[in-house]
């Protein structure tokens, strides 16, 4: 383990010295830190002067026992993973010790190899649990997370459609083009479930071979292929009682579709070279930047699995259709990355940045401000902070306005799109007064007025 990285710190509480000895080499040896103490008394010392990942303690000790340490232990610090263990095992003192927030009980004498095991995923656990309590640090003033702020009626579309689905178990597909924030969704839905105090778990579908997927998702035996040494538990396994988010589900394999459309349906598993079915309650929730149709229509993505997925589906708009939130993303960045509120943006550079088209969508925006930060002058957004592609308005040297993505376009909402940029850049030259934005475009009023109310520009006879 590098020197650099945090090496969990384990406390082991025993009044047996062997025992205690025993556990702190061998654990030693596994790169953790390790203190011994004889019963719970001396342990409680321990814990006054350090912060502890994880402790394991026996049952039947003098002076304090550890039930009485393990409610301790969760009254000053319930983060702290306790492991309990006895040669005197009850079935009334396990589900007592679980009540009271064990996270296993272990009868002695137990082997080496099922101790590690059971500590190394109690503290995998324990650190995806700590990982989304610092994801919820991020959640913002109204109510979601970084990447779905956003006035604009596509978002508040979008953030309530979240709100509505996180109470049930409800199977989601989240649409949209790369970096439009679909894993952000995935967190903003498990955030407001009852699932929220278990792991969210993401895996890119895309970015795994085929040939290790299946261990990396349902986990595997020891000694089923060459490599296996031990056994492993897989990510539906860590996800158990949480979400799974399965990113980029249109790159599965026509294999894994076959294994994962029996999990779907019959809420079970099996590890590689496993014959036991495991049990699974993890939600699943799915996305991708593919069209999904096409692809059940080209025979690469199994239909029924498809509809298995898609039972609520959430389409994220891409930036350039909800241009409306770029200034509102531009201060949630700023002040994320420089902890200052209200960075000032000068009128040229504001508009290359609303102009722009953003192929990259709310991600590349993050990059923009980020750069910025560092290349402003005096919490001022300028042109010189701003990359050569936006200054040239050019993505990747191709027009915006014509060129057709790789993953195809929706020609009738892409017009829509060029509709309302101009529509509200004849609003924005004229201040406001439509019957002026219509002149100036060689439309009568009565079709401005029309065409706004179709984009949900609301009606104002003000300016006829």
């Amino acid at each position: 383990m590098s020197p650099q990285m945090h090496k969990p710190r384990i406390l082991i509480v025993d009044d047996e010295e062997s025992l205690r000895e025993f556990l702190s080499i061998m654990l030693h040896r596994e790169g953790y830190q390790v203190d011994t103490a004889v019963d719970g008394a001396q342990a409680e010392v321990h814990l006054r002067d350090h912060a502890y990942d994880l402790v394991i303690t026996d049952v039947n000790m003098p002076r304090m026992g550890g039930m009485e340490l393990l409610r301790q232990i969760k009254a000053r610090a319930p983060e702290t993973v306790v492991l309990m263990i006895t040669a005197f095992s009850t079935t009334e003192q396990a589900v007592e010790a679980m009540k009271q927030g064990a996270y296993d009980y272990i009868t002695k004498p137990f082997q080496n190899e099922e101790i590690r095991l059971v500590v190394k995923n109690a503290l995998e656990r324990r650190e995806l649990r700590q990982e989304n309590l610092a994801l919820k640090k991020v959640i913002n003033r109204i109510g979601t997370v970084a990447g779905l702020v956003g006035k604009s009626k596509a978002m508040q579309d979008v953030i309530a459609l979240i709100h509505k689905v996180a109470a049930s178990p409800v199977k989601v597909l989240i649409t949209g083009e790369s970096g439009t924030g679909k894993e952000l969704v995935a967190r903003a839905i498990h955030d407001q479930s009852e699932r929220r105090d278990r792991a969210f778990v993401p895996i890119n579908c895309g970015a795994i071979p085929e040939n290790l997927l299946e261990s990396e998702l349902f986990g595997h035996e020891k000694g089923s292929f060459t490599g296996a040494i031990k056994q492993k538990e897989g990510l539906f396994e860590t996800a158990a009682g949480g979400t799974i988010f399965l990113d980029e589900v249109g790159e599965l394999p026509p294999m894994m579709q076959v294994k994962l459309l029996r999990v779907l349906q019959e809420n079970e598993f099996r590890r590689v070279g496993g014959t036991q079915a495991i049990q699974t309650d993890a939600r699943v929730i799915a996305a991708t930047n593919r069209r999904l149709e096409e692809a059940v229509a080209s025979g690469s993505f199994r239909e029924d699995l498809y509809y298995r997925f898609n039972v609520i589906r959430i389409d994220l708009p891409p930036l350039r259709s909800r241009r409306e939130d770029i200034p509102i993303l531009i201060d949630w960045f700023w002040e994320k990355f420089t902890r200052q509120k209200g960075v000032k943006v000068a009128d040229d550079a504001m508009r290359r940045l609303l102009d722009y088209h953003w192929p990259g969508n709310v991600r590349e925006l993050e990059n923009v401000i980020e750069r910025a930060t560092v290349l402003g002058h005096e919490g001022k957004i300028t042109l010189d902070c701003l990359p050569p592609n936006l200054l040239t308005g050019v993505a990747g040297g191709v027009s915006p306005l014509t060129d057709i993505p790789e993953t195809g376009m929706d020609l009738d909402a892409w017009l829509g799109e060029i509709e309302k940029e101009i529509l509200l850049k004849a609003l924005a030259r004229t201040n406001g007064v439509r019957k002026s934005a219509a002149e100036l475009l060689g439309i009568t009023f009565r079709s401005i007025r029309y065409r706004l109310a179709k984009y949900g520009y609301g009606d104002n006879d003000d300016d006829e």
